[in-house]
């Protein structure tokens, strides 16, 4: 799956958008309307500072080639849970591709175990035999 520009650049870490959430619950802002004042006197509630570092994330990953934020996304353990699952797949549609190839071509005996190259060659094999056939 390919991703355009705009969509790297929103692949966050996980504290990003927990961030946000958790500054909403805040008050909206840093300060009077519903955050309580910590002792440094900043005004602004433990989840403003959690969303503040979500944000310091953000500028930190936009002065980061794409090429490093692919790296750094691809990094996560998500990431590579998925990717694990994706191949899994693959790897198994493949096989499947090569069984019901294999199925198709006639050998002595039937029930002889081949490889992928050998289920390839004997599959030419027997094509260019078939088109023989209907040559002559």
């Amino acid at each position: 799956m390919m991703l355009n520009s705009e969509q790297t650049e929103l692949d966050l870490p996980p504290a990003h958008s927990e961030a946000e959430s958790v500054f909403s619950d805040c008050g909206g802002g840093g300060g009077g309307s519903g955050g309580t004042e910590d002792s440094a006197g900043t005004g602004l509630c433990p989840q403003s500072r959690v969303a503040e570092a979500g944000e310091a994330v953000k500028k930190e990953l936009q002065h980061l080639s794409r090429e490093e934020r692919r790296r750094r996304r691809r990094a996560t353990a998500k990431y590579r849970t998925a990717h694990a699952t994706r191949e899994r797949i693959r790897v198994e549609a493949f096989n499947m591709a090569f069984a019901e190839l294999r199925k198709l071509l006639p050998t002595l005996p039937p029930d002889k175990k081949l490889s992928k190259i050998e289920i390839l060659r004997l599959a030419i094999c027997y094509i260019s035999y078939l088109n023989h056939v209907l040559d002559v």
